[in-house]
């Protein structure tokens, strides 16, 4: 959804088994700024990533993650938590 905004560069992976693309520690090495959207994912993106987040700024946006992909009411919460994040 970032994608397309100027200077930002952005890629999106997931921590879930089924994920459509499992976060590796490739992108962590290559992210200034990580956004989870609730808590029990910066949970689980620690105890599987601790080591690589040293250093890295992790950001929850506290959005349940029962929304479908670009749900309306998801991108404006989306664009209201995480858009002046990315300014």
């Amino acid at each position: 959804m970032f994608g397309a905004w100027p200077h930002l560069e952005v890629d999106s992976a997931g921590l879930a088994d089924d994920a459509e693309t499992l976060l590796s520690a490739d992108q962590l090495e290559w992210a200034d700024l990580i956004i989870v959207m609730e808590s029990a994912h910066r949970r689980r993106l620690q105890s599987r990533h601790g080591r690589q987040l040293r250093g890295k700024r992790v950001v929850c946006l506290d959005i349940p993650d029962r929304y479908d992909f670009m749900q309306p009411a998801l991108v404006e919460l989306l664009l209201k938590k995480a858009g002046p994040l990315l300014r």
